[in-house]
């Protein structure tokens, strides 16, 4: 195998986790399952030590999962006390999605890179979600949260399927989304409060 081959592959595997990531800033588990089912479709080879993402048993756990955590976001109250779980959740669920698809590199920056990039991410994202969606229960006492769940599953589901079949574009639209939210990030910061006379 050239080197060039090697750093492709590399590329990949670091576009692929970070897609998965930010999959799980939007919902924990989504990502989670479209790995396993990846996987056992022979779409994606884990590497040894994860293996357990491969196995029926996970499937029918995270099938489970994302169904309960997909409902849960459509109840009123409970969809606030998920965001609470969720951000924790999300920052291990991107940590280990990346961990395990990043290849051909040494354990110590696999697992730096992972809790960097994939739960960094994956919280980045995660806590966007629920600033917009506190937003979305001030201005419409809670009755928008609906519209905005399914836009995160949406979200969710598309950037896992995104990530595991076009890592690259799924990178480049990640980046796009991250540079759209520091635009927003420096205009806010830019307002200056009127002056109360």
């Amino acid at each position: 195998m050239t080197s060039g081959k090697v750093a492709m592959d590399m590329f990949l595997s670091i576009a692929l986790g970070i897609g998965l990531a930010a999959a799980c800033g939007f919902r924990v588990f989504v990502p989670l399952l479209a790995l396993n089912l990846a996987a056992l479709a022979g779409q994606i080879t884990l590497p040894e030590g994860f293996s357990w993402l491969a196995s029926h048993l996970t499937t029918v756990a995270l099938a489970t999962a994302t169904l309960a955590e997909i409902l849960g976001y459509y109840l009123p109250w409970v969809d606030s006390l998920l965001d609470t779980i969720a951000t924790p959740a999300a920052v291990v669920a991107g940590t280990i999605s990346t961990a395990a698809v990043v290849t051909d590199m040494a354990p110590i920056f696999k697992w730096t890179l992972a809790l960097i990039a994939g739960g960094g991410i994956a919280g980045l994202v995660q806590v966007s979600t629920v600033a917009l969606r506190a937003k979305s229960s001030l201005a419409t006492g809670g009755a928008g949260n609906p519209f905005f769940s399914t836009l995160e599953l949406a979200g969710s589901v598309l950037t896992a399927l995104l990530a595991i079949f076009v890592p690259v574009l799924c990178l480049v639209l990640l980046g796009l989304f991250f540079l759209g939210l520091l635009r927003r990030a420096w205009k806010a910061l830019g307002k200056k409060p009127k002056n109360q006379v």
